[in-house]
């Protein structure tokens, strides 16, 4: 029988470091990710209108940054926030990340990312999307990644702190909740379960008699 893992449903944090400065900058208000990256996304919109890149590419460029979004954000959920190291030190780094947020699922303070962490990936994601797209096509796309990164945030801080009415975001949280009680091995997409159907990764249903 598998060892259980350590939960514990309080919404206080833990702490993670000695340092006050360290430990300030594991925590976040759920709000923060949304007066950091609202002004990203007009402000890359506006470049758009600028660069005249045309409604219809900006249309369909932030689709497909909605798109790419929810990929990369099954992958990094999966394969880099779930990867187990053996190091003591790379063990350490893995709580800091991930971990913690197994350990306390109703922490609230560490449910959306910290721009510690968020800022600099955005950064990169920024530069790499820009050397792989057209001149001025990131101004379309990213504000469409970015809207996708802002709605996985927000969502995952609701679905661990609100009692959903509707159908669907009934779905979303019982799907993630089995993530964390029932299989962390399985349901890795927070905002929407599309990659886990499409990988295999998703729970399996009961059938009714």
């Amino acid at each position: 029988m598998a060892k259980k893992n350590f939960v514990s449903n309080s919404t206080e944090s833990v702490r993670m470091f000695k340092s006050n400065f360290l430990e300030s900058l594991s925590k976040v208000h759920y709000f923060v990710p949304l007066i950091i990256f609202v002004p990203v996304i007009l402000a890359c919109s506006y470049f758009a209108y600028d660069r005249n890149i045309g409604i219809l590419n900006y249309i369909w460029l932030f689709l497909a940054g909605l798109f790419v979004w929810t990929l990369t954000e099954y992958i990094m959920h999966r394969f880099v926030f779930h990867f187990v190291p053996k190091a003591k030190w790379a063990l350490r780094l893995h709580f800091i990340f991930h971990g913690v947020h197994h350990d306390y699922p109703s922490d609230a303070m560490r449910l959306v990312m910290p721009p510690s962490a968020s800022i600099p990936l955005a950064t990169g994601f920024y530069f790499l999307f820009n050397a792989m797209l057209p001149a001025n096509y990131i101004f379309g796309f990213f504000p469409g990644f970015i809207l996708g990164y802002l709605v996985y945030d927000i969502s995952h801080y609701a679905i661990h702190h609100f009692n959903f009415k509707g159908a669907f975001w009934k779905k979303i949280k019982q799907h993630h909740m089995l993530h964390h009680y029932q299989d962390p091995t399985k349901g890795y997409g927070v905002s929407s379960p599309l990659w886990d159907k499409v990988f295999s990764s998703d729970f399996i249903k009961k059938q009714d008699d």
